[in-house]
């Protein structure tokens, strides 16, 4: 099972670290896959949920590659990521679900049981995760095995 802490979050949220480079970094460091949310204006990178917060590299993203799934909070960041390859991003809204750059079926709160999906906030829905590739959740730790 993938586990993939929601910006950062393994126990609960914390707002004011939310897609921070630190605390990504952290959690990384132990071992969490994170979903971080990213925006591209003129051309410029930056971490951020509802605005665009933390400035950062394409490197950033590029040497975390294998452990980041990232969410283009806008089109520029859509059109710079798809350039490439091996970064695994998504563009969602309310959709059911999306498939990431990678084929990944990236499942809305509330939509599950879907086979082989990444379940995103099941806790909020009470929802049964058996059938999950992955989950992501502010509350990533308590699905540590």
């Amino acid at each position: 099972m993938i586990l993939i802490s929601h910006r950062g979050n393994i126990d609960g949220r914390c707002i004011e670290r939310e897609n921070n480079p630190v605390y990504i970094e952290e959690v990384l460091l132990l071992g969490y896959d994170v979903e971080v949310d990213i925006w591209c204006i003129d051309g410029v990178l930056f971490l951020g949920h509802d605005i665009p917060q933390y400035e950062i590299l394409l490197d950033f993203i590029k040497e975390r590659r294998n452990k980041l799934w990232i969410h283009c909070k806008n089109i520029e960041g859509v059109e710079l990521l798809s350039k490439e390859e091996e970064i695994n991003w998504f563009w969602h809204e309310k959709d059911t679900l999306t498939l990431t750059s990678q084929q990944h079926i990236w499942a809305y709160p509330g939509k599950q049981p879907i086979l082989n999906s990444i379940a995103v906030m099941p806790e909020i829905h009470n929802e049964k995760v058996i059938q999950c590739k992955g989950i992501c959740s502010d509350y990533i730790k308590k699905y540590k095995l």
